[in-house]
């Protein structure tokens, strides 16, 4: 059975254009294309597309799935059946969503618990001869399943322990609504520039300008970098930074994979180059 790039992009949750654009980069190809240029999916095209979102969801940006499909390409192409080849691949893909799975769960759990001990506490201030719970909190295991940490040696290693220690103080005295707030402003400008990139727009137009405008102007505010410090090369740590965006596959995925973060990159290069 077939169906067609609109249909998959509405099951998939994603665009004709992103599937038109799979196709260009050799991710997933329709199963034919009719004498009228509309492309055609069948059984195999959706589970190998349903392998490209896994990965997508895992982080990786587009050139790393290009490298995991052919290498598991190359391994199903020792006669086995296809459909045992993919049922194969699907479950190294479980594997990994089943680890992330826990992850999560682990993090609920630990925040569940956390919720318990603060409403012991709570009541132990209404009843104050019941047991002081304040206590229990970090035996409660209440950072299971977190590691705020993770990036520590990586940031110094790139820009110096320095740096590390100033956006970690101002991280954890920003509490927890202003964390909450700094992520939604970091998401809703990634959201913007996947949608310029999505929309075609030119690096060069007013539009993604005041994009790059609003990304340097947030770089500016994270203590501890040389867009926040007086003196610091701005031009430099922008380009560099842009660079890493299309270069590291965590940085690229914030902005819609490989692609999005080429965008993104060619747009910071354009105002470093008018602004800085």
């Amino acid at each position: 059975m077939e169906y067609s790039i609109q249909q998959i992009a509405r099951a998939a949750g994603t665009t004709s254009r992103t599937l038109r654009h799979y196709d260009d980069i050799g991710l997933v190809r329709p199963s034919r294309v009719g004498g009228n240029g509309y492309r055609y999916y069948d059984d195999r095209a959706l589970v190998r597309l349903q392998r490209v979102l896994l990965l997508r969801g895992l982080g990786l940006g587009l050139d790393a799935i290009g490298e995991v499909l052919r290498a598991q390409d190359a391994q199903a192409a020792g006669g086995e059946h296809p459909a045992a080849a993919e049922a194969r691949v699907l479950a190294t893909h479980l594997e990994l969503l089943q680890r992330e799975r826990s992850r999560i769960e682990a993090q609920i759990g630990s925040v569940e618990r956390t919720i318990a001990a603060l409403d012991r506490t709570s009541r132990a201030h209404a009843a104050p001869g019941e047991q002081n719970p304040q206590e229990d909190l970090m035996s409660e295991n209440m950072f299971d399943g977190f590691d705020h940490t993770q990036y520590r040696e990586e940031v110094e290693q790139r820009w110096g322990a320095d740096a590390y220690a100033k956006s970690d103080g101002w991280w954890r005295g920003l509490g927890e609504q202003g964390q909450a707030d700094w992520r939604e402003r970091a998401e809703r400008l990634g959201r913007d520039w996947t949608e310029a990139a999505q929309d075609g727009a030119d690096p060069a137009s007013e539009a993604a300008q005041d994009l790059a405008r609003r990304h340097v102007e947030w770089l500016r505010g994270i203590p501890g970098t040389p867009a926040h410090e007086a003196g610091g090369d701005l031009a430099g740590y922008v380009l560099g930074l842009a660079e890493m965006y299309v270069a590291d596959e965590r940085f690229a995925a914030n902005y819609g994979g490989v692609e999005g973060a080429t965008f993104v990159r060619d747009a910071l290069r354009i105002y470093a180059d008018r602004e800085l």
